[in-house]
């Protein structure tokens, strides 16, 4: 039987050298907490910290059908661009799920950078570049950057010291080139997987560790501190982000998902008439969000029920929120129960524990 060897990002030394408890995660070991999943959490929350997400995957797009090519796979519509907009979207597959949701950055007409989750590098590059019949040229660059997502409200105040990009000025979901840290060509991006502020730093990975040392000497007023991807999950999850592999996947449509405001039927695209149908028609199961009356944490995968003890739906994400102080999760429910208010029943250990749908966000 073969093992696959885990990948390691540039600075994997670094976070060990920091006391990092590092996981197996979609391929490579990565940092899933240094010092304790709650302090983390608050720290970006209330202050500014920073996450090594280089494991994402980059892949350029580029010449006159890039944008054709795009619009063709993605739900969103990207002709609604311009240089220097960051788009969310997702990649619907052929069967009426989605194969991996992303970010569409656009430098240019013909020059687009698309961002991939980690675990679905191959799949996606192998499904974008099976339907290019366009021409685009395509460049995996996902092993060429390091990513650091600097997170939080005092992210701007901190990385201001560094550029003389006016951060201040940039709008949630653009981006520019610029200097950072004495850094040329950095991509720095309004974006980011917390809801709390900040920014995401595209860099060479020859360049990491001296923009993660410019960075925490920036933040040093601020307390900054190294967040793993432990409070990665927990910080998503009570702004509703959905996570591939948990809250959507190659069998859910982006209309159940409650992803509708990325699926525009302005333009057609992969299978685009089967999720038009549901949007008209209305879906027999939905995403939603619960919060726990009854103590216990919902985790993946455990059953959602009625009052009458009838199976009704899944939980897909489930935590103890540190900001709320009580367990969420989200979970899909036949549509009669998805309305916000209503009682449902997490089953947790032969328990049937009671939990009513809330509105998403949560925080």
């Amino acid at each position: 039987m073969e093992s696959t060897a885990l990948k390691t990002t540039a600075l994997s030394d670094l976070h060990i050298s920091l006391g990092a408890k590092m996981v197996p995660f979609a391929g490579y070991t990565m940092p899933v907490q240094y010092s304790n999943l709650i302090q983390e959490h608050n720290q970006v929350r209330n202050s500014v910290g920073v996450f090594d997400v280089s494991h994402m995957g980059e892949f350029w797009l580029e010449g006159p059908g890039a944008l054709s090519l795009i619009q063709k796979l993605t739900s969103n519509d990207a002709s609604k661009l311009f240089d220097g907009k960051v788009q969310y979207s997702c990649l619907p597959n052929d069967k009426g799920g989605i194969v991996d949701d992303l970010l569409v950055y656009r430098f240019s007409e013909e020059k687009y950078l698309l961002v991939v989750n980690a675990s679905n590098i191959d799949k996606d590059w192998n499904w974008i570049s099976s339907h290019n019949s366009e021409g685009v040229k395509m460049t995996n660059a996902s092993d060429e950057y390091s990513l650091l997502a600097v997170q939080g409200p005092n992210a701007t105040a901190a990385l201001q010291k560094l550029t003389s990009a006016d951060l201040g000025a940039m709008e949630y979901y653009t981006f520019q080139e610029g200097e950072m840290a004495g850094l040329s060509d950095v991509i720095i991006s309004a974006t980011g997987y917390t809801g709390a502020g900040g920014f995401e730093l595209y860099v060479k990975n020859a360049d990491a560790q001296k923009l993660w040392d410019a960075v925490f000497e920036a933040g040093a007023e601020f307390d900054i501190m190294p967040v793993g991807l432990g409070a990665r999950d927990t910080l998503r999850l009570e702004k509703g982000f959905c996570l591939y592999g948990n809250d959507i996947n190659d069998e859910t449509s982006p209309i159940e998902a409650g992803l509708g405001w990325i699926t525009k039927f302005s333009k057609e695209f992969m299978m685009s008439d089967h999720h038009k149908s549901l949007k008209e028609n209305g879906v027999s199961k939905k995403l939603v969000g619960f919060e726990m009356l009854d103590r216990g944490i919902p985790r993946q995968h455990y059953t959602i029920k009625n009052a009458e003890g009838e199976v009704i739906g899944e939980v897909t994400s489930g935590t103890q929120s540190p900001s709320l102080s009580k367990a969420i999760g989200m979970g899909y429910v036949k549509t009669p129960y998805a309305s916000a208010g209503t009682e449902i029943f997490i089953e947790i250990r032969d328990k049937q524990l009671k939990a009513v749908v809330t509105k998403i966000p949560f925080l």
